[in-house]
């Protein structure tokens, strides 16, 4: 077998173990899950009417069911990928990485099936909450199939970044605990970012704090191709962060990984 062909193998082997361990376990990704749930269902029906004051005169509930479901998505990214740090710490702790390290297998390809099967909860965590959006009246009338495959594959491209930002705060991480809390800030910045309020309507002291960082364009791009809105710079803004963050992700996390085991 060729090393491409090797390579594959070994990371759809990593990948299965990743599926089969979440699927015995699934607690940590429910728990994350409802999190987003619980926050959808919060800000529509206790807050819906108050918050939807902040979105300028005729905003009803209804308007601001559109306008919170974008940030709920990122924040279910956010959130399922809090468990890959957790897993990876687990596996660089437990004893299972230095197993590895033993075998004659892909290195690589460790990393891969973590970010690979954590990418896929992601999409089907954000499906889910997408049904519970929808079952409460969020609905995208006029976006065209282009623009749906636009925003999946948006989606697809910040849950592929904030995973390799994971996977390096669980290699660094002595424990379980110390890598959930260390991801925290994946939960948090959608909480400060335009998510649940436009940034016009924010203090002017706190704007540049919810506008300079990435959420807030990957939240403002998925806005504009679900509802039509205007997406402006946000679009390539949107694509720049996540390829940075990819790219600072994956060599960080590799720089870890290669060196030699705690």
């Amino acid at each position: 077998m060729s090393a491409l062909s090797l390579a594959a193998r070994d990371s759809s082997t990593m990948l299965r173990r990743n599926l089969l361990h979440a699927r015995r376990y699934p607690s940590l990704t429910l728990n994350l899950l409802l999190t987003p749930v619980m926050m959808l269902l919060l800000f529509v029906y206790v807050f819906g009417d108050v918050m939807s004051a902040g979105m300028g005169a005729g905003a009803d509930r209804a308007a601001y069911v559109a306008y919170v479901v974008p940030g709920i998505l990122m924040m279910t990214v956010g959130g399922t990928v809090v468990g890959t740090a957790v897993s990876v710490s687990n596996d660089m702790t437990e004893g299972i990485i230095a197993r590895f390290r033993t075998m004659a297998i892909h290195r690589p390809s460790i990393l891969v099936g973590h970010v690979v099967g954590s990418v896929l909860q992601c999409l089907m965590s954000v499906v889910l909450v997408g049904a519970v959006a929808v079952a409460i009246g969020f609905r995208s009338t006029d976006a065209t199939a282009l623009e749906w495959l636009a925003a999946f594959g948006l989606t697809a491209l910040i849950a592929i970044a904030l995973t390799w930002i994971a996977v390096g705060m669980g290699l660094v991480s002595p424990n379980a605990e110390t890598a959930s809390n260390n991801a925290l800030p994946l939960i948090v910045l959608p909480l400060i970012s335009s998510a649940f309020v436009p940034i016009d309507s924010m203090p002017g002291w706190f704007r540049p704090i919810a506008e300079y960082q990435p959420f807030t364009p990957v939240i403002e791009t998925l806005r504009g191709l679900l509802l039509g809105t205007e997406i402006g710079h946000n679009g390539w803004l949107a694509v720049a962060w996540c390829v940075g963050i990819t790219v600072l992700g994956h060599l960080w996390s590799k720089s870890v990984f290669d060196r030699d085991p705690r």
